[in-house]
Formats: structure tokens, C-alpha cells, sequence
């Protein structure tokens, strides 16, 4: 019988080398299938470490406090850069011009939905010359996406009424646009209530999407006793020179942000210089970070440091005086929002902006799902119950509803309108007048059934015979207009 000396003395070096081959070969398996929340047996959580863990094992921690250090003794004691070269406050001056009282279609209003628009035209003509600014909130589908038709309108209501700037743009921008340039990094994520990601605070603001560089906090987000990670992250903005005159010029710069409960710091560059340096609000709240610039400044940097991060909503480009227009392309929605949103930090932008009148431009992507006519009665039931959501957030606001276009489906190798569209239109404009909302019908205004085959062969209409080309869009866009400024006219000179 060896004894244990005998047996090792035994023992050949290749049989040990692969004897360790063979354990390290069942660890690595192990630590391959094993998933990182470990695996169930009778009842017991049997957790192995991964591979990476193996390969680098974890050693002795001692908490680094550089950060901190960094972040307050530093950033916060030390004097901080200011921007103070802001506006004198007069960007935003009205051109004026003759107006005229010719159109060929016509806001349909009843005394509610007068009295509101009424209220507005007066809100609106006295912006500029009171040095006051009012806004306009352009909801829509992919119709209006990357400021279709909203470039058209605002460009011609400030020219006429006063306003600079895009208004309202995105935290994080996914569509082609002509208003702004934006680019961000890729740790920021977009979340949308109306498909994609969502937020489970629901709190996205009155752009309907926003954007975090890292997940919304849990009480298992930060292992006990792990050192927090901080994170950079940046937005760059800028004027685009291929937006309309007078969204290229802008002179204030605000952000909207909620939802910030870890400290941040926040340093503002225009064209690679610092320009301001400062901290956000940490109190999980809802606050704006507003600059001010005398001219329309340069690409703007936005960057972004902290173990969490606060949900931006979006920015707004403004001038200091008239009327903002901001452009809000909800791909794929059938406007019904409002019931996804926190109304709470929604109704609260919407009131810090001065919100006067909401142009709710949706119908067209619940027309090829309508089965029969009760489906289209309930779309626009509601739809109607969004406008009383906008209401309720913003009691005297104006609400202008723009119905969906022609829309053609083939038939018999064919292009005919969808059958149960004309019902639609008659069905949200009735709503729409039954809660106080002026509803322009756009699909009379471009011809009324089977009018899309017709944009489409002058080139105003892609070949999915449902999106306007942006010559389309312009058209369709000047044709609200017409409507909306013979309204304005008779509201001023007292006729009706």
C-alpha cells in the first residue's frame, strides 16, 4: 500500500499539467453556460464567477474619492466660468406686410372655438411689440416629421408677427431635419411614449420623447459597497443653414431637464471653447438651464458628468420676442399621447412656454387599420379626449386640428382612397368642434377623395401615395395658412 509521500513521488508532471488543464477547462465551461444571476437548484441560487472574473479576479478595493474630490473641491470651489455675453432682448422683430382676407378653404369654428382663436390673435399680434414671446406646439405624424409644413408655417407667421428660432427641438434628434443640426454620444438612449423605449417615470415632457445617458435609478441599480461610476456624456447643437431664414438665428438656448438626483456638473462649449460651467439641480424636480446669447452663437456643447443622469427633455433655439413654432414629428402616432404622459412636468413646459395655440395634425395612421364605421367613431372619440387632456393641462389655449390627407390604397391594381376615410374627416371634425378645437380639413383643401394619385403624378406626393414631397408639403403648408391668416384678418378688422 503507497503511502502519501510514495503516491506523489509517483505522480508524473505531465499528469498534473493536465490534470490542472482539465479543472481549468470545467471552470471555464462553468463559467460559459452559467449566466451572471447564477442558476436555481432544489431551490438554492448557485451563482459562478464569469469568465472575465476568472481571467481577472477581483483584488483588494480602496474607495477612490478623486472624483468627489475632483467634482467638489475642484469644479465647485474653484471659480467657475460664466457666460455672460447675452442678448440685448430685441431679436424677434416683426416684418409686418399686407394680409389678405382670400382663401380657399376655411378653419371650421364654432363660438368656442372661435372665442379661442380670437383670444390668441391677440396674443399673438401683441407679442413683439410688447417684447413678450407666445408659442405654437405643431403635433403631427410623419407628415410634419423634420419640420415638414411646421417650417413653412413658422417662417411665415414670424415674418408677419415677430419670433426667431426653431423653438422646440429634441434631446435626441433620430430624424432628417432642416431646422437644427444636433449630434450626441453614443451612451445617450431615446425613450418615447408613443413606441420604442419608454420612461418608467413617464415623465418626457411636452415633446413626447427624451433622453438619458444611463437607465432610470432602481433600489438594485448600485451594488452595496461598490464605488459609483461616473459617466460623461454630450449634446452638440447648432443653426442649420438650410432652415428657413428665421429659424437660423436664435438667441436664447434653453434645456429642459427633471429627474436628477445624483449630482451633475455641466459645461457648456461654443466652437470648442468653455463658455459656462455649472451644476444642475439635483433635487429630482422639473427646471430649465437657460443661456442667453447676443448673436446666434456657434456649435454648441453641452457635456455632461455624473454617477446618474438627469432625463432631458429637449432644448428650445428662441429669439427674445414674438412667436415660437416648434415642430413635433411623432412617427408612427395616432396623436393618442396625452394618457402616456406625466401630466404633471408636461402641463408645466407647456405653461413655462407660454403655450397660446396647439395645432394637433394626426389621423392618418389610424386610417388603414378602420374596419368599419364604429372604429372610426371611436378614433375620434378619442382623439377628442386628448384635446380635453390639452385643455385641462392649458385651460385657455387655442387648439387648431389638421385631419389627415387623401390616402390611397391599390385596388384592382388601382390607387383609390381609402374607403372609410371621408368618414373619418366628418368624425374628427365634429369632436373636434365639440370640444372647443377649430378643425382644418386637409383633405378637402387638396382635393378631396382620390385626390393623392393626382399630388403624386405632379411630383407633391411620394409613390407610398400617403407623404408629401417637401413641394407637397410647402403647398399643403401655405394652404393652412391662407385659412389661418383670412381668420386673423377678419378677427382684426371686425369682420365675420
Amino acid at each position: 500500500m503507497y503511502t502519501s509521500s510514495k503516491f506523489l513521488k509517483n505522480i508524473k508532471l505531465h499528469t498534473v499539467f493536465l490534470a490542472l488543464v482539465g479543472v481549468v477547462a470545467v471552470l471555464l465551461t462553468f463559467s460559459l453556460v452559467v449566466p451572471e444571476e447564477g442558476i436555481n437548484i432544489a431551490g438554492m441560487n448557485i451563482k459562478f464567477p464569469s469568465f472575465d472574473q476568472l481571467l481577472h479576479p477581483k483584488q483588494q478595493e480602496k474607495a477612490d474619492i478623486g472624483d468627489i474630490i475632483m467634482d467638489v473641491d475642484t469644479s465647485f470651489a474653484d471659480p467657475l466660468i460664466k457666460h455672460t455675453e447675452g442678448s440685448d432682448g430685441n431679436m424677434g422683430a416683426a416684418k409686418g406686410g399686407q394680409l389678405s382676407i382670400n382663401n380657399s378653404t376655411s378653419i371650421h369654428l364654432n363660438d368656442a372655438a372661435r372665442s379661442s382663436l380670437h383670444a390668441f390673435f391677440q396674443k399673438m399680434n401683441d407679442a413683439a411689440g410688447s417684447k413678450k414671446k407666445v408659442h405654437i406646439l405643431h403635433y403631427g405624424d410623419s407628415q410634419i416629421e423634420g419640420d415638414r409644413m411646421t417650417g413653412f408655417i413658422r417662417e411665415r407667421i414670424q415674418n408677419q408677427f415677430g419670433g426667431n428660432g426653431p423653438g422646440l427641438v429634441p434631446a435626441m434628434n433620430v430624424y432628417n431635419t432642416y431646422a437644427f443640426n444636433q449630434t450626441y454620444s453614443e451612451n445617450f438612449k431615446r425613450y418615447t411614449c408613443f413606441g420604442g423605449d419608454k420612461l418608467k417615470s413617464r415623465k418626457y415632457g411636452a415633446m413626447a420623447s427624451a433622453a438619458r445617458f444611463a437607465p432610470e435609478p432602481t433600489t438594485d441599480s448600485v451594488a452595496i459597497g461598490q464605488p459609483a461610476e461616473w459617466k460623461t456624456a454630450w449634446i452638440e447643437l447648432e443653426a442649420s443653414n438650410r432652415a428657413y431664414s428665421r429659424a437660423r438665428s436664435f438667441s436664447t438656448v434653453k434645456m429642459f431637464y427633471n429627474s436628477c438626483v445624483k449630482p451633475c456638473a455641466i459645461t457648456v462649449y461654443e466652437n470648442g471653447a468653455i463658455i459656462h460651467q455649472d451644476s444642475l439641480i439635483a433635487d429630482g424636480k422639473y427646471h430649465v438651464f437657460k443661456l442667453s446669447f447676443a448673436k446666434t452663437p456657434g456649435k454648441l456643447r453641452y457635456e455632461f458628468k455624473s454617477t446618474g443622469s438627469p432625463t432631458i427633455s429637449n432644448f428650445s433655439l428662441e429669439g427674445d420676442i414674438g412667436v415660437q413654432v416648434s415642430n413635433i414629428g411623432l412617427r408612427g402616432s395616432s396623436g393618442t399621447i396625452f394618457g402616456s404622459m406625466d401630466k404633471g412636468i408636461t402641463g408645466q413646459m407647456i405653461n413655462d412656454l407660454n403655450t397660446e395655440l396647439v395645432i394637433m395634425q394626426f389621423g392618418g395612421n389610424s386610417v388603414p387599420s378602420l374596419k368599419d364605421s364604429a372604429g372610426a367613431r371611436n378614433y375620434a372619440s378619442y382623439f377628442a379626449g386628448q384635446l380635453r387632456s390639452i385643455k385641462a393641462m392649458r385651460p385657455n389655449v387655442a387648439i387648431i386640428v389638421i385631419g389627415p390627407s387623401d390616402m390611397s390604397m391599390m385596388k384592382d391594381g388601382i390607387y383609390e382612397t381609402y374607403p372609410l376615410l371621408p368618414y373619418l374627416v366628418e368624425q374628427m371634425k365634429k369632436k373636434s368642434l365639440e370640444v372647443g378645437a377649430g378643425y382644418w380639413d386637409l383633405f378637402n383643401a387638396m382635393g378631396g377623395k382620390n385626390s393623392m394619385p393626382a399630388w403624386v403624378e405632379k411630383g407633391l406626393a411620394g409613390n407610398d401615395y400617403i407623404h408629401f414631397s417637401n413641394k407637397g408639403a410647402s403647398i399643403s403648408s401655405q394652404l393652412f395658412y391662407d385659412a389661418f391668416i383670412a381668420e386673423y384678418v377678419k378677427w382684426n378688422t371686425g369682420v365675420q
